[in-house]
């Protein structure tokens, strides 16, 4: 068993190789999940352009559920693979172990956001009774249903940390199309299920969770032999490794919530110009994540390369594993910035979009795109930080990218009175968040990487 631990390939296998095999089912499973909220959005956007914006609304608090899920797993993730790295199995086994139990608190607490935030959360940002009464009933069962997401992020981030990525994109598709298949079904009443509108888009959303949180589980119980789970320990906390995974983990369950507080924020400054704006900037984020979600699959992939390799003290391989995926970072984020300024109104078009849609929209597209290739650089920047337990960096990049620079600049541009000119707001943040991931690249690369 310890042999096979010896030989994990994070630590042997050649880098670009060991890059591609990490990366690349993360990316593509990441390239489906992206897809389907796309075709989420479409759907919805076939009710009517009201249940777009209500969608849109609903985001940020979704976003949460996503950062809290996303952000344990980072932790879960550092600590596993750093463990592996050391030979240090039993704390490995811990970490997996204490995530499955952190998963239903998380779940607690959304049943209570359910109950008590969603439709003050809703109506703060829209007087329109039907856009309210779409978002109140789309986010009830997000929240109340939300085990599934937590789970699913939970048990994949258990297949990346020990390099099964395969599994880990097999239950991602699996997850993808099954909400891809639902979602008709159950917004417009297909094959004898009633109608649901968007209501059944929030269905097939957590039934696709499920579905892909229950296969991810039995990868694990079946085929990763380098974590071994144990009821006793699940029930039984170990505050030392809970702390551990917390270390960074909350710094990054705030970085990501602080994208849904600029969301929120966003979406009440566009409401101010129209509906419309706000349906803008959701179908904008839909069509973003085509390109950010494989990004951030590579990302995944190169978390637990270079946390491995760090914990190995092989500074070689880490400094050749951060060269090529930022070179495969920007590329692909290069080819989203084409796309976007060649096809944006066919873009547009896919969302059922009005002329006065269009007209917002076609601008939108063309000028936040811009910024895409900088923001490829900056997330491979920002593996560094997480695999060297210093997400404390990524969470002052991410505060200061959205909340000091992006909010403050779009609301000084909003004051033109040009919807056009507040989408400008993006390019100036991404530029000041390249910066300063530079900055603290280097940092640690004198304090730590050339010590190795």
């Amino acid at each position: 068993m310890k042999e096979e631990f010896r030989e994990n390939k994070m630590g042997v296998m050649p880098v670009k190789k060991l890059i591609i095999t990490m990366s690349l089912p993360m990316m593509i499973s990441m390239l489906v999940q992206a897809m389907y909220n796309i075709v989420d959005s479409i759907f919805v956007s076939w009710i009517d352009e009201g249940a777009l914006t209500a969608v849109t609304l609903a985001f940020p608090l979704q976003q949460l559920i996503i950062s809290i899920g996303s952000g344990t797993g980072v932790g879960i993730n550092a600590l596993l693979s750093k463990a592996l790295g050391e030979k240090n199995f039993e704390r490995s086994d811990k970490a997996a172990n204490m995530g499955i139990m952190l998963i239903f608190f998380s779940y607690l607490l959304f049943i209570i956001l359910g109950f008590t935030v969603v439709s003050p959360f809703i109506r703060s940002q829209t007087t329109d009774p039907k856009i309210a009464e779409y978002g109140i009933t789309y986010l009830s069962i997000i929240c109340f249903l939300s085990i599934g997401a937590l789970s699913q992020m939970t048990m994949e981030r258990l297949l990346q940390s020990t390099g099964k990525t395969f599994f880990s994109m097999i239950t991602q598709l699996s997850g993808a199309i099954t909400n891809i298949i639902f979602d008709p079904i159950m917004i417009f009443g297909l094959f004898g299920f009633p109608r649901l509108g968007v209501a059944g888009a929030a269905y097939a959303t957590i039934f696709g969770q499920v579905v892909a949180s229950c296969l991810a589980l039995f990868f694990n119980i079946r085929f990763n032999r380098e974590i071994h789970f144990s009821f006793r320990s699940i029930i039984k906390p170990d505050m030392y490794i809970i702390r551990r995974i917390y270390a960074v983990g909350v710094p990054s369950i705030l970085m990501m919530s602080v994208g849904a507080i600029m969301t929120y924020t966003f979406n009440r400054i566009l409401i101010a110009f129209s509906s419309t704006a706000t349906a803008v900037f959701g179908v904008y984020f839909k069509l973003q994540s085509f390109f950010f979600m494989p990004v951030f699959g590579l990302n995944n992939g190169l978390i637990p390369v270079m946390a491995y390799n760090y914990g190995a003290r092989n500074r070689d391989r880490i400094k050749e594993a951060l060269r090529f995926s930022i070179f495969l970072a920007v590329g692909i984020m290069a080819a989203g910035t084409l796309v976007f300024q060649i096809f944006p109104e066919k873009l547009l078009d896919l969302f059922n979009a009005s002329d006065n849609m269009k007209e917002i929209g076609i601008a939108a597209l063309r000028i936040i795109s811009i910024h895409f290739p900088v923001a490829g650089a900056s997330i491979a920047l920002g593996s560094v930080f997480q695999a060297f337990s210093k997400p404390v960096y990524s969470l002052i990049i991410s505060v200061s990218r959205q909340l000091v620079v992006l909010l403050p600049v779009a609301w000084l541009l909003s004051l033109t009175g040009v919807v056009t000119n507040i989408w400008w707001s993006f390019i100036i943040a991404e530029l000041v968040s390249f910066l300063m991931s530079a900055f603290f690249y280097k940092r640690i690369h004198d304090r730590i990487i050339v010590k190795l």
